[in-house]
């Protein structure tokens, strides 16, 4: 399941860019003003025709139809004002004005709606792409998996986007249920490749590898192995420098557990934020005794290589695995999202409504903002009879 949300202006050129855009649709509409400004006062012996004729042509580039339409009303309004005003109405200019105004005004509506429709048209073929990819990269977590129920969400911050940089998945093999969610660093297409890199070696070793820990370890060196190769191109431009620290940069953290057949879960935390274990109505995080670096930043490992952390999960709890764009969520007096408050007042929520009143709580919480993306993947855990 996947709900985007809007994400926030970003800071920087995007909020640059985003003010210039906005100086461009008010261009038109200045234009018609400060011809109506011109022709109220003694600097109306300037002739102002072609500027006001030029306004729908204007508005055509950067507000679509409906600004071109409003741009030309304006446009004729300001021409009947200063018309009469100048007691123009017994020459041929006005009347030469309006025929002008209507014709290019008619010409950047058609134009401007075919751009819209092709613009549509090229961004449902782009989402249709990103759909796919979803079905691929973030597969639907099946409802009955082993002694577990599950049920997973993704929220894409962005507008208009389905996939990113979270990752998640669970899978029935022979040892268990074996699952994992992660958060590349870094947003767009890279984050994308990495999350696909480290989902395809733990879809391939969970079948294999009976210890938790060779999972995370075939997931750390895929991603290796597919950083030095993005790395290879920009060495070859640039200072190995640069390569290294390109290495440096491309890390996921994630986090591996396993349901067996015992009242237990195995997990392996490699820098993610903690799951939240939801037992007797009392919330409380599965804090890794000894925190480990993320994916591809192995060299930080120091002691002992990191092992396996066993936590009770007996019939009737849930785990909820997620990503820091949960816990990291802001209100507009920057206080963060309260997630164990949330996940205790929905405890008694079905999981799809569980879900969703997180959901809805982030909705509320943000303001429909969402700074970063969300997964989200919640499990219960059944007894023998399938309860």
């Amino acid at each position: 399941m996947r709900a985007p949300l809007r994400s926030p202006p970003g800071p920087g050129a995007g909020g640059h860019h985003q003010v210039l855009f906005l100086l461009a649709e008010c261009t038109p509409f200045a234009i018609a003003l400060l011809v109506l400004l011109i022709e109220l006062t003694p600097a109306h012996v300037v002739y102002t025709g072609p500027l006001l004729v030029a306004t729908p042509a204007l508005a055509a580039v950067t507000t679509g139809p409906r600004g071109t339409l409003a741009a030309a009303a304006l446009a004729v309004v300001v021409s009947v004002i200063t018309a009469t005003h100048n007691h123009a109405w017994s020459g041929q200019q006005v009347y030469t004005n309006f025929l002008a105004l209507s014709l290019v005004t008619a010409a950047s509506f058609t134009t401007s709606r075919a751009a819209r429709t092709r613009r549509e048209s090229q961004l449902n073929q782009v989402r249709r792409i990103a759909a796919a990819a979803q079905e691929v990269l973030l597969r639907p977590v099946p409802d009955r998996l082993g002694p577990v129920r599950a049920a997973s969400m993704y929220l894409a911050a962005e507008t208009g986007a389905q996939i990113g940089g979270d990752l998640y998945d669970a899978v029935q093999t022979r040892y268990g249920v074996r699952m994992i969610v992660g958060d590349v660093r870094g947003k767009g297409l890279p984050a994308v490749r990495a999350a696909a890199v480290v989902l395809g070696a733990f879809r391939e070793s969970v079948h294999y590898e009976d210890d938790l820990v060779e999972v995370v370890n075939h997931c750390a060196a895929a991603l290796r192995r597919d950083a030095a190769l993005a790395s290879v191109g920009a060495q070859a431009e640039t200072d190995p420098a640069d390569g290294a620290e390109a290495l440096l940069e491309g890390f996921v953290t994630a986090l591996v557990a396993q349901v067996p057949d015992g009242p237990h879960i195995e997990v392996v935390n490699r820098g993610h934020p903690p799951p939240l274990l939801l037992h007797a109505g009392e919330v409380r995080p599965l804090t890794p005794s000894t925190p480990q670096p993320p994916l591809g930043l192995e060299e930080f490992i120091t002691g002992s290589p990191p092992g396996t952390e066993t936590y009770p999960f007996a019939p009737g709890d849930r785990l909820l695995l997620h990503t820091d764009g949960v816990i990291e969520a802001r209100d507009r007096d920057r206080a963060f999202f309260d997630l164990p408050g949330a996940v205790s007042a929905l405890r008694d929520h079905s999981r799809q409504g569980f879900l969703e009143g997180l959901r809805q709580a982030l909705v509320r919480h943000t303001h429909s903002r969402l700074g970063d993306d969300v997964a989200l993947l919640v499990v219960d855990r059944q007894d023998a009879a399938g309860r």
